[in-house]
């Protein structure tokens, strides 16, 4: 069996329309699916108590994933992530400043929860062959997991992309194609192939496994806050899958009687050289239009078009957050003040958090005193860094 005893159904993020678990990619409307889970059950089963005898990493929240519980999961170590304080940044906006420093995971970045259970569901479903469409960080934890797991990983990338995720994702023993594009147009060589029967496409939420190792993020930082929450959240927003899997998470965690009602205000940040979910935010769409000519030092958040859109907006708008975009003089800024005020490398989507949290603070949208959480999604070693 490869599935949760506690997994109850697909649902269409959409439609609501219910499908059965298997090797499943969109719903039938072409959106991403929902897992969901018995959540009743797994009340009456484990308590947020019991999780202080387990081990410090993401499958301390087995009841809540979706892979059998006798199923021993293909891992590279994905321990807790920790929240770093920013003293003087805190100081200089008036508000306590927390990072979530995701590049301590396998691969050096937040990617390793999405794809580890992708890859984990992949093998105990029997597939032998995944291709993804990648700005680098996801193609590198793709590439690590596959060859753990035994499939065969195919890896799709802008030409452009940082030449330490592209040299990760060969010795790591990927097939690498360089694209003249965008990620949509990689992704478009990849739905290509799955459509020919080469392999099976893990394009961000084009399968519904890569959301619930992402929204362990919420898990995790609910338990390390105490089982509450903060008042804002930061994310770098490309395809959007962990802000997105936070929202789910906090849900079943008030489901399970975890959390209360309280959410923290989501903050969908994007660069503004590509920043669709921003555009669609302002003039209150449902839907996001593709971002033309789309270009940033942020390489991870370089999406012109995001399956998830509406669901990033649902997410934004139910919080009562913004989606907000910098500009690239305050990226470099910000990624320049973490590491000169408080000591902390961010990569340049992290420092696109901070940028955004000072304008959000400009703005009103933060008040005086609040606890922000920012989430930096990989380690800064991974890209190339300014001089001086």
């Amino acid at each position: 069996m490869a599935f949760s005893p506690f997994l109850s159904h697909f649902e269409c993020s959409l439609t609501g329309e219910r499908f059965a678990p298997g090797v499943l990619t969109v719903s039938s409307a072409g959106k991403p699916l929902w897992v969901r889970y018995d959540l009743p059950r797994i009340a009456a089963s484990v308590s947020r108590e019991a999780l202080r005898a387990r081990p410090e990493d993401l499958w301390r929240y087995r009841e809540l994933l979706p892979l059998a519980l006798d199923v021993k999961p293909i891992s590279l170590g994905e321990t807790q992530t920790p929240l770093i304080d920013m003293p003087r940044l805190s100081a200089s906006l008036d508000v306590r400043i927390e990072v979530k420093d995701e590049g301590r995971l396998p691969t050096g970045s937040f990617k390793a929860r999405g794809l580890v259970m992708a890859v984990n569901m992949a093998k105990a479903l029997g597939i032998t062959r995944m291709a993804i469409p990648t700005n680098g960080n996801a193609g590198a934890a793709l590439a690590a997991y596959g060859v753990r797991a035994g499939i065969e990983v195919h890896c799709f990338c802008p030409a452009d992309t940082p030449e330490a995720n592209l040299r990760e994702i060969v010795l790591q023993g990927a097939q690498l194609t360089r694209v003249d594009g965008m990620i949509d147009d990689c992704g478009k060589l990849v739905a290509a192939g799955e459509r020919e029967g080469r392999w099976f496409s893990i394009a961000t939420l084009r399968e519904p496994y890569r959301i619930e190792g992402k929204k362990t993020m919420g898990l995790e930082l609910a338990e390390q806050l105490g089982w509450t929450v903060p008042d804002a959240i930061f994310y770098p927003t490309g395809g959007g899958t962990g802000l997105i899997g936070m929202w789910k998470a906090f849900d079943e965690l008030q489901a399970l009687g975890w959390i209360g009602a309280k959410r923290p205000r989501m903050f969908a940040v994007q660069a503004a050289g590509c920043a669709p979910i921003v555009r669609a935010f302002e003039r209150g769409d449902e839907f996001a239009e593709r971002w033309a000519n789309a270009a940033t030092q942020a390489h991870g958040i370089r999406v012109p078009a995001a399956l998830g859109d509406f669901l990033i907006l649902r997410a934004v708008r139910a919080s009562g957050g913004a989606a907000i975009a910098v500009d690239e003089n305050a990226i470099a800024s910000a990624w320049s003040d973490a590491g000169q005020l408080d000591g902390l490398l961010l990569c340049p989507e992290g420092a696109a958090t901070l940028a955004g949290a000072r304008l959000a603070r400009e703005q009103g949208l933060i008040a005086p005193g609040e606890h922000v959480v920012l989430f930096n999604c990989a380690s800064g070693y991974k890209y190339p860094l300014p001089v001086g």
